[in-house]
Parts: structure tokens; C-alpha cells; sequence
């Protein structure tokens, strides 16, 4: 049962979202989950969640203001709560990364704890205070968790130590290739990133977890994807993202091979559309018109092994 609403917190909502929650009638029904649910600090689940996990999913927003999103992986351990406020986090800078460049002392951050062979997740937003090249703190701006909805089901595994990056040079390309296309065609799973400039003059990043049967995103001649938006908790983070800034950065992860394709450009929200019955279950689409992709083979020190569901 749902706490009763704490009327002293302010509403998280910006304008994107509460146009997105508009066109679905569910503006009321939000405002308490949104005061209730989205906190300026971790509860106690949540601190003790991301010491457990060996990746963190993170959207960052480099220089130039293009958002990439990124997987990083670490020993469990790598992240830990000193306070509900805070989350260290170990993780060496990486300049094969593009999400690298944007997390400088001061930079938004959003990141994603995702446990797939339970299921589990929570997120955070927030900003970096970096201490060294090794390590940076999160402070809290937001915290909430998310249900299970189209999570996977994997068990993970290291094949080499983390902190040992790959030899293998990422290739930057402005199209996606036969082998890029492949993944993105075969996918049950992404991250996407997406972020607003909060009328405070905060900026906020989030990074979310899409998910479906594999080939649920499709694939233009043009190289634009599509992707069904399905039912879920209506807080409608990323595409109320988009409808104030159409930015947008995707990361595909090859979960047999540890090879990541991120992807940054532009999202298009497609609210009534004759494409949307062409989806199993779909509600709503975007597009993603890709500008800049990076292939990073041998990216992870991670490989996944599906479980039965």
C-alpha cells in the first residue's frame, strides 16, 4: 500500500514528464509516486544494493552537450554508500569511453544498479565530485527503484580483471555497419540516456533499461531505429527527456562477447502513429536517428549466461 504522500517534498516532474503523464490522463494519479517514490537520498535497500553488483550502468553528458550512455564494471565493492546523500564509486577513467569525457568534477551523472539475475533495480541521479582519476562521489539529487518489467534473465561472470581494460581499439563510425545492425536487430536488451536542464539551472541526467522479446528494436534502410514504448510505471523519464530535449545516447551490450555499441544522436516521440499497431503490446514508439557510434570490442570483462525463465 502506498505511503501517504509526503506534501512537504516537491513534485519531481518536469514539464516533459507532466505532458508525457498528460497524454495518458494519469497527471493526479503521479503526483503522490512522484513525492512519495523519487527521494533526494538512498534508502537503506538501495545503499546496500550497488556494493553488490559487478557493473553500473551510467549516462553522462560530455562537453560538447551530446549524452552518451555507458556500461562499466568493477569487483563488487566497486560502490559504496558512506551516507545516505553520497555513493563512492571506483572506477578509472577510460578514454576509449565517450561517456568518459563527461564525467569531470561538477558533471551530472545518472546511473542505473541493475541485477539481472534477480531482476532488480534502482536508480540515482546526481552530481560528481571527483577525487582522484581512480574514484568520484555521486551526491544525490534523485533516488528511486523500478520494477522487474522486461529485465532478462542472466547470470554474469569475469573473465579478466577489471581494472585490465581491452587491447582492442573502439571504431567511431557515423553508420551502422552489417555487424552493429546485427546487434541492435538481435537485442532483448539496451540502456538509454537522456537529460534536462531543470528550470534551477540543474542539470539532469537519467539512464534507463529497455527491454523485450529479442528484436524488439527495429531497423530502418536508413539506419534509424524504432522503438515501442510498453506499459510501465508512468513515470515517463526518458521520453519526457525527449520532449524537451531530443538528445539521446544507447548502449547495446553483447552479453556472449562483452562488446558494447554506444550510440549517441537524436529521439523522436511518436504519440499516434499507424506504425504503433505494428508492435505486440506497444502503447507509443520513438526514433532514433543515430549521429555519432562507437564499437568497443572485448569492452566488458564480464559474459552472461542466460537462465530459464
Amino acid at each position: 500500500m502506498m505511503d501517504q504522500t509526503r506534501q512537504d517534498a516537491p513534485s519531481p516532474w518536469h514539464e516533459g514528464e507532466l505532458a508525457m503523464q498528460r497524454s495518458v490522463g494519469v497527471v493526479e494519479r503521479m503526483d503522490g509516486p512522484g513525492r512519495n517514490f523519487v527521494r533526494r537520498a538512498m534508502p537503506e535497500q538501495h545503499r546496500a544494493f550497488f556494493p553488490m553488483l559487478p557493473f553500473v550502468v551510467l549516462g553522462a553528458v560530455d562537453a560538447k552537450g551530446d549524452v552518451w550512455a555507458t556500461v562499466r564494471a568493477g569487483r563488487p565493492g566497486f560502490m559504496s554508500s558512506p551516507d545516505p546523500e553520497a555513493l563512492d564509486v571506483r572506477l578509472p577513467r577510460d578514454p576509449a569511453d565517450p561517456a568518459d569525457s563527461g564525467m569531470e568534477d561538477g558533471d551530472a551523472i545518472a546511473m542505473l544498479g541493475i541485477q539481472l539475475e534477480t531482476r532488480r533495480r534502482n536508480r540515482l541521479n546526481g552530481a560528481i565530485h571527483r577525487m582522484d582519476a581512480e574514484a568520484f562521489r555521486v551526491r544525490v539529487g534523485q533516488s528511486f527503484g523500478n520494477c522487474p518489467q522486461y529485465i532478462q534473465f542472466r547470470s554474469s561472470a569475469f573473465v579478466r580483471d577489471p581494472d585490465v581494460p581491452t587491447a582492442v581499439p573502439p571504431r567511431h563510425s557515423v553508420q551502422l555497419d552489417d555487424r552493429a545492425r546485427r546487434l541492435v536487430e538481435q537485442a532483448d536488451t539496451f540502456f538509454v540516456a537522456s537529460y534536462v536542464d531543470r528550470e534551477n539551472g540543474e542539470r539532469q541526467v537519467d539512464v534507463s533499461h529497455r527491454g523485450g522479446y529479442a528484436g524488439f528494436v527495429r531497423v530502418g534502410a536508413d539506419g534509424v531505429l524504432t522503438v515501442p514504448d510498453f506499459p510501465g510505471n508512468r513515470f515517463f523519464n526518458t521520453l519526457g527527456n525527449f520532449l524537451v530535449n531530443p538528445k539521446a545516447g544507447l548502449v547495446f551490450v553483447d552479453f556472449e562477447t562483452g562488446d558494447l555499441l554506444q550510440m549517441r544522436g537524436r529521439a523522436e516521440v511518436l504519440l499516434s502513429s499507424p506504425d504503433i499497431a505494428t508492435f505486440q503490446r506497444a502503447e507509443r514508439l520513438w526514433r532514433f536517428t543515430p549521429e555519432h557510434i562507437v564499437f568497443r570490442p572485448d569492452a566488458l570483462p564480464l559474459r552472461w549466461n542466460s537462465e530459464p525463465v
